[in-house]
């Protein structure tokens, strides 16, 4: 089967002759204030929102089953009727196209060639990165025939203008509000309502198609309604309009769906000759702003001008981490995954066509993962969102589950479900370690931030009825004061809580799932051993972060948070039930506001001591006989893992962390090595399962276990746990079977043939190896942190820069030398390796180290250390080199 694609330059653009035979295939363009997707034939959508989509919200299937589509018809003769697009009911014409499709950052271009029709189109798809909510799309037509052709073209963009709900919830009904207003070049809709019957709204965003040729002429037909465009046969693919060359329809076209058909008049071209079309697809809330749209964006030298400040801003982004290895492949690769934080800052998890659930905004977990990858290239700028993401914390340890686009913006649950994730404590301590680690700013400990309130109390255990909206989303004093508290007392709570908050096994309750959103039916007596291990190591970490405050230091808290201090008997879970109850009796509904001051020396002494039980009291209590940790008990309180009659229950995410968070002694990690060979690799695919075939459903733990073996959190390849059991193995100095581990995620997705994606780190790979839920995905941060961090060992420490390399034999094997490029305290960086006897770790050191071209003075270690002073007085203007000489 031939390659989907292949990359054309060194700055991730990418060339297919094929994609157009793989209907599920989609690109991302987007900026801050709008959202596109575009399959190879134009299918996809337009959105601004969860309530505002210019075209109708589509998920994967549709871009194969839907007629619906960006379209662009020629006209020749009745005989003669081409898609540019490759969308018609004339199969015969569509497959003698000649297809290719070429992008990059963030900008798509497919040519289709016909010579029976006797045309070459292209058309140029993006999103500006001057934040304007439009689509651009620019028509190229070229006569490569002898002789002249002459044609009517004709725009057709169906205008589903209103919120996703209404694709199934009164789709009739809403278009009996739709609203067109008629423009010299083109269709606005700006329907009556938002319609919502818990509460209609008036409708205030205008969605338009405005079309024009390279000589600013508007089009001279306007079909506004997909009725009078399609005629009654309804069919967006052979419409009436076009086939039969109809006039234009401007009567009788409100309260009906919309069309941005436009035709415009009849052009001949000689050979060689071509004629270009603009067309903007937007959704603004300012009508004025259409004319300031239209200027910017009337003549293609304007086009181009904005297509090249796009690819900058998005090449500049994919280089926030560069690498020069001998893979070309893989240096381009990791651009497309260096800008996936920033395409899910964007998108969220909803509005790609894999992400058919949630209704915009992302999630808790994603919002601090997103930020490990957007700290490792801008530190500074991210301290603020940080800061702003504490304040979705609530002071039972839980956190709203959904965070918007702006500040302070946080909301329990999209759908109203009383749940609380066991994880959520986790991530933003991992984050917020990172940050100090790359800034040296302790200071942000001790900056204020509020805590988030709603009905939902006691970790959703509970509800305040008296609470209302009117009341407001943040905890307050018992005086009525809105509380605020350090960002330092908001981690202790998150994990403080968690500690207590234990099953019958003693490890914490796994509530309404973990990590893996697929174990979500252990609610009552569900534990979660794996994420015990790592609240475990949080709490070691911020032991840590208080003696680097300094010993004799006294931290300030919420009084109610000292019980959480109270000495109890760790190995007495009714004895830490009650003293959870007792922290819950007294922060449910409101704080008394008043604050005590604890001893440094005294707190630390206390986190390091319930860490160290933890650590002790998983690794006695789940390590198997089988050679690996069991990470769960499900809800009738029986452990998951181990052996199961004839077969082995295993899962990679016990393994995991046990090892990240160091309670794996140096020969368990080797038996759970062999473990994972044994039972989760897959051998043919070269990577690793998320769990053995547990051959039944699990209903007393989740509803993973009841999808298809080797589809999503049952069984897949999942980048996330793949990529962060190659971490756990580098941390404990296993660099070899670390990148190994990396490195197969990277090998599966080029393998195209199989994975049949674009260039990016999906969420999963199925068992066929094909790539899953494109772009979105937490995994990439992960993937750019162990590369940077682990692999190449360049890293941030207390604000100093530490480069301490853990690269194989193998990343040298065609070349003695390889680099990366960051981003450091402000200054530009690349670090150069020179291996020339192409040593495997653990058989070299630095033998010698040049700073700008000067000699370091060095005494042969694995690691360097460069201050932050002598960073910040390398020149903020050029970029900065270090060699490292390996020997």
């Amino acid at each position: 089967m031939e390659k989907l694609w292949r990359f054309t330059d060194n700055s991730g653009s990418f060339y297919s002759g094929c994609a157009d035979k793989i209907k599920s295939l989609y690109f991302p363009v987007c900026n801050d204030s709008i959202m596109s997707s575009i399959s190879p034939d134009l299918h996809g959508d337009i959105k601004s929102g969860q309530n505002s989509f210019l075209l109708a919200p589509v998920s994967r299937i549709d871009l194969s089953n839907l007629r619906s589509s960006r379209n662009f018809w020629v006209y020749i003769n009745p005989h003669k009727i081409w898609s540019v697009a490759g969308v018609s009911r004339d199969s015969k014409q569509i497959k003698k196209d000649k297809f290719k499709l070429e992008a990059g950052l963030l900008w798509h271009k497919i040519t289709r060639q016909n010579k029976a029709i006797g045309i070459n189109a292209q058309v140029l798809s993006f999103v500006p990165a001057t934040a304007e909510a439009v689509e651009i799309m620019q028509v190229k037509l070229t006569n490569i025939s002898h002789k002249p052709v002459s044609f009517i073209p004709t725009v057709a963009i169906p205008i589903y203008s209103r919120g996703a709900n209404n694709i199934r919830d009164h789709r009739h009904v809403t278009s009996l509000l739709q609203r067109v207003i008629l423009h010299k070049f083109g269709v606005i809709s700006k329907p009556t309502l938002a319609f919502d019957e818990s509460g209609h709204r008036p409708n205030k965003d205008s969605y338009f198609v405005l079309s024009w040729d390279e000589k600013f002429s508007p089009p001279e037909r306007i079909y506004p309604t997909q009725e009078g465009f399609c005629g009654d046969s309804g069919d967006l693919e052979e419409p009436e309009a076009v086939f039969n060359n109809m006039p234009g329809q401007l009567n009788n076209i409100q309260g009906k769906e919309v069309m941005g058909g436009l035709s415009f008049k009849s052009v001949s071209l000689k050979p060689g000759q071509s004629k270009i079309y603009t067309v903007i697809m937007g959704i603004t809330r300012d009508p004025g702003v259409l004319s300031k749209l239209i200027s910017k964006f009337n003549h293609p030298d304007k086009i181009s001008h904005s297509l090249q400040g796009t690819k900058t801003f998005w090449g500049k982004l994919s280089q926030g981490i560069n690498i020069a290895t001998q893979d070309s492949d893989f240096d381009n690769w990791l651009r497309w995954v260096n800008i996936q934080p920033t395409l899910r800052r964007v998108f969220g998890c909803s509005f790609l066509p894999d992400f058919d659930y949630g209704k915009g905004g992302r999630g808790w977990r994603d919002l601090w993962q997103d930020c490990l990858g957007l700290i490792l290239n801008d530190a500074e700028k991210v301290r603020p969102s940080l800061i702003n993401n504490f304040c979705g914390v609530k002071i039972d340890g839980s956190n709203a589950t959904i965070i918007g686009k702006c500040p302070e913006e946080f909301i329990a649950d999209r759908n109203n479900i009383s749940r609380v994730w066991m994880d959520h404590g986790i991530w933003p301590l991992l984050t917020l370690d990172l940050y100090i680690n790359e800034t040296g700013d302790l200071d942000i400990l001790f900056e204020q931030a509020t805590y988030f309130y709603n009905h939902e109390i006691n970790r959703a255990g509970g509800i305040d009825y008296n609470w209302t909206p009117a009341y407001g989303n943040k905890l307050k004093t018992k005086a009525g004061k809105v509380y605020s508290g350090s960002i330092l007392e908001h981690l202790l709570v998150e994990n403080l809580v968690q500690f207590y908050n234990v099953g019958s096994h003693n490890h914490i309750r796994l509530e309404g799932a973990d990590w893996n959103d697929g174990l979500d039916m252990a609610k009552e007596n569900g534990e979660s051993a794996a994420f015990s291990a790592m609240y475990a190591q949080n709490l070691e970490t911020l032991a840590g972060l208080l003696l680097k405050i300094g010993q004799d230091s006294k931290v300030e808290v919420a009084e109610e948070v000292k019980i959480l201090f109270t000495k109890v008997n760790y190995g007495s879970i009714p004895s830490k039930r009650r003293l959870l109850d007792k922290y819950f009796s007294k922060t449910s509904f409101a704080l008394s506001g008043k604050k005590v001051s604890l001893d440094v020396a005294h707190l630390a002494d206390d986190l390091k001591g319930k860490s160290l039980w933890m650590k002790q009291h998983i690794c006695s209590a789940e390590w198997l006989k089988e050679g690996f940790f069991n990470g769960y008990y499900d809800n009738l309180k029986k452990r998951l893992e181990g052996k199961r009659g004839n077969h082995v229950q295993m899962t990679l995410t016990a393994q995991v962390f046990t090892i990240m968070a160091g309670i794996a002694s140096s020969w368990q990690v080797r038996k759970v090595l062999q473990s994972v060979n044994k039972y989760l690799l897959d051998k043919q695919a070269g990577s690793i399962h998320l769990n053995t075939d547990f051959k039944q459903e699990q209903l007393a733990l989740g509803r993973a276990f009841s999808f298809s073996y080797g589809e999503k959190e049952n069984g897949a390849i999942f980048s996330h746990m793949v990529v962060m059991f190659s971490y756990a193995l580098y941390k404990q100095g296993l660099a070899r079977e670390g990148w190994e581990t990396l490195s197969s995620l990277y090998k599966m997705a080029l393998d195209t043939t199989k994975s049949k994606i674009y260039p990016c780190l999906p969420e999963y790979f199925n068992l066929e190896g094909r790539g899953m839920y494109s772009y979105l995905t937490g995994s990439a941060s992960w993937f750019i942190l162990t590369m940077l961090n682990q692999v190449f060992g360049v890293r941030g420490q207390d604000g100093d820069l530490v480069i301490e390399p853990k690269l194989s034999a193998e990343h040298f094997l065609k070349s003695n030398g390889i680099s990366i490029e960051r981003t450091f305290a402000g200054r530009r960086i690349m670090i150069r390796f020179l291996n020339p006897g192409k040593l495997a770790y653990g058989k070299y050191k630095i033998v010698k180290a040049c700073l700008n071209l000067s000699n370091l003075p060095i005494d042969k270690r694995s690691y360097l250390v460069f201050s932050r002073e002598v960073i910040l007085g390398l020149s903020a203007q050029k970029l900065n080199l270090i060699e490292i000489h390996l020997g």
